[in-house]
């Protein structure tokens, strides 16, 4: 009988023949090396490739948590610079530091401006007078802890004179009160926030017409009875260190300093409740206004004297404190994706800007998880919470001037979100370079709104997709990083663009069968949330205010019943109904703007993805072909201003360059995506392809600034020195066309010429950039 078959086995493990020690230790050690390997390196690690990432970064999302962020930090009015802001910095930094995140706060001392008394009392011609009520009426308890209705760096002041209504303070407002013989110069001005202009644009226009000052409501307070808070200062960031960052010990410049002085307006001015406004503009007398204002304004009056007095305010240097959060790169941690929000608020600031705040921890708890399973991201993220932004960017921008030679070697992008939640609808402003990534994001993330459907697919319904805004205003933090440094940006939110709404003015209007006075005005409201309010009639002038969704914007073009209308005036309304006023609170939140928390989530999860991208994705997303698109449409758009004497060659040759430049990157982006598959060592060639995407929107930059307004460098987007330039790009060129009227024909197009000069350098510059070679 044969003998049984064996098997006949050899193991490094077998006693019988222990292997040498040595053996032993390098097998272990080989063992740890690989395990070790995997574990960290994104790239290697299946589970922690974008996908696995999105999808682990979607999965946790939660609403309650968001709202119990919110309600925290909401439990009381939190101005920048004031004790109780404190509570809400210890809030984030305790937040971050639970989440075992790299966490810490950079202090600024700065000039902030704060309320000492304002007062208002109206005299009449028959002796008898009014002394208004300057607060909003609130919870007692609560009253004495929220700051006093006021505009931040509004100069002290009494004044006594009488009251003009200006409308919109624009500058085809006086001229309309001028064709009527009204002079303001020497009286207080009384108007009405919106119509494009900011408070600042109202104060600064007012007193270039000889106004002594300022009175200034906001028609959405009608619904709420809050006034509306805010800055009339100019410009961004501390008025005593422009261009460097108000750290201990530092330069700053004096108060009497003529570059300080310019910042500020120099006659003072009050915001105003509807309710007080009301009364003014029911007592005012003289010559009709224009049938466009009349439904405020055409009404008998007894008013001898307006004004405010006295008004006093203290400006004084504060400690204002960022906080941040970062979470290191583990190939390339010298390279930045930053996500940025402020803090600070007027009062309780539910909407503004806590509703971000709480977006920004909650996107923090969700990378914390994936860092618990094993994820770090390929470039370092920083999560920052801004201070002092309500006061004109300024815990922001004494961090980007501060950081300014790393952030424009290292800083990738900028994502900014100010109030996540207003309302309904899905908003964005970018640089053009991100529009798709933007795009492609909100395909991923489920819309708070439509059930089933996709933020972009609601989103694209309503013709939205192509309307991403560009980011020139001065309303926000993104400001200091795209105008300032040149770094990439977007801006998201709910509540469509920043107005509530669309209001359009119609005069001598049919509604079916009836006619609703022979010379009336029908003002057609459509905010992004509420319901019906009903109609007013202010002295046989009807005005029927419709409380729908914004959506039906796009239901008035279509509707025939509409279309036969002709309006008279049509201005995109400003902001939500308790807007820097105290009702900004947690309860209106939850009862108005985002009852479950669903718009927070979508917000959330846009934003973070956009990070993740960014941060993990081996090539940058960037796209310039869509800037050449851009950068020709406005070429176009400008073109339409100029008369044939002035060349735009310069503009389109520039931006030929840059489309070959753009080209060719999409040609080595798909090379270097084929060697990838095949398992090459690209990294070195990734790098430096990836340095050129982030550098090229650097070349916007110009050093010398736009003319007069030096700190803003970026000469595609930024803000025009004319706040009613018909021009929201080439803000250098913009500035050149609304000061050429005060010059000579030959001088005028002369300095035109010169700025398109400028624009078609930095878009040379910005193509050189991108193709990465020296001349």
């Amino acid at each position: 009988m044969s003998p049984p078959l064996t098997t006949t086995t050899t193991s490094i493990f077998s006693p019988s023949k222990p292997p040498p020690p040595l053996y032993t230790f390098l097998f272990f050690t080989s063992l740890c090396f690989l395990a070790f390997f995997y574990i960290l390196n994104p790239s290697q690690n299946p589970k922690t490739t974008i996908f696995h990432t999105t999808t682990l970064f979607l999965s946790s999302s939660s609403n309650s948590t968001i709202s119990s962020y919110l309600h925290s930090l909401t439990l009381h009015s939190h101005l920048a610079g004031t004790n109780p802001s404190l509570d809400t910095v210890n809030y984030v930094f305790s937040f971050f530091k639970k989440l075992k995140l790299e966490t810490h706060i950079r202090e600024y001392q700065v000039l902030l401006s704060y309320p000492v008394k304002s007062t208002l009392s109206a005299h009449f011609s028959n002796g008898s007078f009014v002394n208004f009520n300057m607060n909003e009426f609130v919870d007692i308890s609560e009253s004495e802890k929220i700051v006093a209705p006021y505009h931040a760096y509004s100069p002290s002041g009494t004044v006594h004179a009488k009251v003009v209504f200006v409308n919109y303070g624009r500058e085809v407002d006086y001229n309309a009160l001028g064709v009527l013989g009204v002079n303001v110069s020497g009286c207080v001005v009384l108007a009405r926030k919106g119509g494009g202009l900011n408070r600042g644009g109202v104060v600064k226009i007012a007193e270039s017409k000889g106004a002594v000052a300022v009175l200034l409501y906001a028609e959405e307070g009608r619904l709420s009875g809050g006034v509306e808070r805010g800055t009339v200062m100019r410009g961004a960031g501390d008025p005593l260190t422009p261009g460097w960052a108000g750290v201990e010990g530092g330069e700053r410049l004096g108060l009497e300093d003529s570059e300080v002085l310019e910042r500020f307006p120099k006659i003072p001015s009050l915001p105003l409740s509807f309710g007080n406004a009301d009364v003014i503009l029911g007592s005012l007398g003289g010559r009709a206004g224009p049938p466009e204002w009349r439904h405020s304004v055409d009404r008998r009056s007894r008013v001898l004297r307006v004004g405010p007095g006295p008004t006093m305010g203290e400006k004084k240097v504060t400690i204002i404190h960022n906080v941040f959060a970062v979470i290191k790169g583990l190939e390339e941690p010298d390279r930045y994706v930053i996500l940025g929000n402020h803090r600070d608020a007027w009062t309780y600031g539910a909407v503004d800007p806590n509703s971000g705040t709480a977006a920004l921890l909650d996107i923090a708890r969700r990378y914390a998880l994936l860092m618990q399973k094993g994820w770090k991201p390929r470039r370092t993220i920083i999560l920052g919470s801004w201070d002092a932004e309500e006061f004109g960017m300024v815990g922001s921008t004494e961090w980007v001037e501060q950081n300014l030679v790393n952030l424009g070697a290292k800083a990738v992008a900028y994502l900014n979100v100010d109030c996540a939640v207003q309302g309904p609808g899905f908003f964005a402003g970018a640089t053009p370079q991100l529009d798709n990534l933007v795009i492609d994001v909100t395909k991923k993330v489920k819309d708070p709104e439509a059930e089933g459907a996709t933020v972009y697919e609601k989103w694209a319904a309503k013709n939205q997709v192509n309307t991403i805004q560009r980011l020139s205003g001065v309303d926000s933090d993104f400001a200091p990083f795209l105008q300032h440094a040149g770094i990439p940006s977007i801006d998201i939110y709910y509540g469509r663009a920043k107005g509530s709404g669309i209001r359009i003015i119609f005069r001598n209007f049919v509604v079916g069968h009836g006619i609703i006075g022979a010379t009336s005005l029908l003002v057609l409201f459509f905010p992004t949330f509420g319901s019906c309010f009903g109609i007013v009639t202010h002295s046989g002038v009807s005005v029927l205010e419709v409380g729908v969704m914004v959506e039906a914007k796009e239901e008035t073009g279509r509707n025939p019943a509409w279309s036969k209308l002709n309006p008279v005036e049509r201005i995109i309304t400003s902001d939500f109904p308790v807007y820097h006023t105290a009702f900004d609170s947690y309860e209106w939140l939850t009862k108005h703007a985002d009852p479950l928390f669903h718009r927070h989530v979508a917000v959330a999860g846009i934003w973070g993805l956009l990070a993740l991208h960014l941060a993990d994705e081996s090539i940058l997303p960037f796209d310039y072909l869509t800037y050449v698109e851009q950068l020709q449409r406005h070429t176009g758009s400008l073109s339409k201003l100029l008369d044939h004497s002035i060349s735009l060659h310069p503009l389109v040759n520039s931006i030929q360059e840059l489309a070959s430049a753009a080209r060719g990157v999409e040609y080595e982006i798909k090379q270097l995506r084929e060697q990838e598959s095949r398992g090459d060592h690209v990294d070195l060639k990734l790098r430096a392809l990836n340095d050129r995407l982030m550098l090229a929107e650097r070349g916007f930059l110009d050093v010398e600034g736009l003319q007069g307004r030096q700190w803003f460098k970026h000469l595609i987007y930024g803000p025009p020195s004319d706040y009613e330039s018909k021009l929201e790009f080439f803000p250098g060129i913009a500035d050149a066309l609304s000061q050429s009227t005060r010059k000579s024909q030959q001088n005028r197009q002369a300095a035109i010429q010169h700025e398109i000069w400028r624009v078609a350098r930095a878009i040379e510059r910005a193509a050189s950039a991108l193709k990465g070679n020296l001349t």
